[in-house]
C-alpha cells in the first residue's frame, strides 16, 4: 500500500467525530480514502451526515502530525494490517457496516477460513464453564475451526488454551494497542497463542485498554466470526453486548444453558428464554446447527449457475462480483465495481427482481 494512501487511513481513523460508519461514506463519495484530504471542505459538505464539525476535525494538524507518527512505527516495526476494501480483510468482518476501515495484526492467521466461531463468556468462570469450554473444543478438533475470543479473564483465555492444546487456530482480539498487553498475567500466554494464531486489534500501539475499547472490541469478536458461543454469563456483561451485536448482523448465537439458582447461567438461559440464542450442550450440536459436513471438501466451490436471463454489462458485473466474493455491503460493491450506490441501487433491484440477487439485513446483499 501506498503511503500516501496509509496515511489517509490513519487521519481518518483518528478524526473523533467520524466513526467507522461515516468513514466509509467519505470513502465512496470521494471515490478514495486519499481523495478525502484532497477534497475543498465545501465539497465534503455536500454529502450527508458531513458537517463543519467532521470537516474540522478532518483537517486538523495535529492529527496529520499523529497519525506521520503511527506510520513511522507501523514501518519501523514491520507492523502487517488489513484495510477494508483490501482482498486479506476478513470476509465475515467487511460485512459488518460498523467494521474496523483498518486493523493491525501479529501471527499467522487464516482470517477467512469458513468455520471462525468465537467463544466468549464471564471473567468470573465456574469449573462447570471450564469443564464445558473444555469438552465444546476438544469435541471440535475433527472439524478444525478457529477459535476466537478476547483474551481476557475466565472464558476467554480458557478458549485460547484449549485451541492451543488441541492444535487449532486461535486469534485473540485486543481491546489495546500492541505494546501493551492487558491483562498482564496473559503475558505468559502471548507466545502460545501467537503460534497458534495471533493477534488483531484496531487500536494504534500505544492505546490503553479503556473502558470503551473493550465494547468496541466486542463487535469484531462477533464480526469476523460465523457464530457466537456463551459459555457462562451473569445477568448482565460483556459477554451478553457480544451476543446482542452478533445478533445484529445476523449471526448465529449459541448458549449454554444452566440451573436458574446458578448466576453465572442466568444471562445465557435468558438469552435462550428470550430467542437471542440456540440451545448447545455439545460439539455435536454446533456441527449440526452450522452444517459442517466432514464427507465434503471445505475447498469445493459450486459451479456458477447458468444464466438464461439476458443481463446489461453493469448487471453482470455486479452478479459476478457477488458471486465470487459472497455476501457484501452495498457500499462496498459501490466501490469494488466503480458504480455510484443511487445507481446501484436500482440495479440490485433489477437483479432481485431476476431472482438472481436478495437483499439481506444490513444492506447486505448476496446471490440466490
Amino acid at each position: 500500500m501506498k503511503k500516501e494512501k496509509l496515511l489517509a487511513i490513519l487521519r481518518l481513523q483518528k478524526t473523533k467525530a467520524v466513526g467507522d460508519v461515516l468513514a466509509k461514506k467519505l470513502i465512496v463519495a470521494t471515490g478514495d480514502v486519499a481523495q478525502i484530504f484532497k477534497e475543498k471542505p465545501s465539497n465534503l459538505l455536500k454529502i450527508n451526515g458531513i458537517g463543519r464539525n467532521v470537516t474540522n476535525q478532518l483537517f486538523n494538524k495535529k492529527n496529520l502530525e499523529l497519525a506521520e507518527l503511527e506510520m513511522e512505527y507501523i514501518e519501523q516495526n514491520n507492523i502487517a494490517f488489513s484495510y477494508f476494501l483490501d482482498n486479506d480483510y476478513p470476509i465475515n468482518l467487511q460485512q459488518c457496516i460498523d467494521a474496523p476501515i483498518l486493523f493491525f495484526k501479529d501471527g499467522n492467521m487464516d482470517l477467512n477460513n469458513d468455520r471462525i466461531i468465537s467463544i466468549v463468556g464471564t471473567r468470573n468462570m465456574t469449573s462447570y464453564g471450564r469443564g464445558i469450554c473444555q469438552e465444546l473444543i476438544q469435541g471440535l478438533k475433527s472439524h478444525n475451526p478457529i477459535i476466537v475470543s478476547g483474551f481476557a479473564y475466565g472464558v476467554d483465555i480458557c478458549a485460547h488454551k484449549e485451541a492451543v492444546k488441541n492444535e487449532l487456530q486461535t486469534i485473540a482480539v485486543l481491546a489495546h494497542g500492541f505494546d501493551q498487553i492487558y491483562p498482564k498475567v496473559h503475558k505468559k500466554y502471548i507466545n502460545q497463542v501467537h503460534k497458534n494464531g495471533g493477534f488483531i486489534t484496531e487500536f494504534w500501539h500505544d492505546e490503553n485498554p479503556l473502558r470503551e475499547n473493550f465494547l468496541k472490541r466486542n463487535r469484531i469478536v462477533a464480526g469476523i466470526s460465523q457464530a457466537t458461543i456463551i459459555i457462562e454469563s451473569a445477568e448482565k456483561g460483556g459477554s451478553l453486548v457480544t451476543a446482542d451485536i452478533a445478533n445484529s448482523y445476523s449471526r448465529d448465537v449459541f448458549a449454554i444453558p444452566g440451573r436458574t439458582t446458578d448466576l453465572f447461567s442466568k444471562g445465557c438461559n435468558q438469552l435462550i428464554k428470550t430467542n437471542k440464542a440456540g440451545v448447545i450442550t455439545s460439539a455435536e450440536d454446533i456441527a449440526k446447527m452450522l452444517n459442517w459436513d466432514l464427507s465434503k471438501s471445505k475447498n469445493s466451490k459450486p459451479l456458477q449457475q447458468q444464466l438464461f436471463t439476458e443481463l446489461n454489462n453493469q448487471e453482470q458485473k455486479v452478479y459476478d462480483y457477488l458471486f465470487e466474493n459472497g455476501k457484501q455491503l452495498l457500499d462496498v460493491i459501490a466501490i469494488e465495481c466503480q458504480i455510484p450506490t443511487y445507481k446501484l441501487a436500482s440495479l440490485l433491484l433489477q437483479l432481485e427482481m431476476k431472482n438472481l440477487v436478495k437483499p439481506l439485513p444490513g444492506k447486505l446483499f448476496e446471490v440466490m
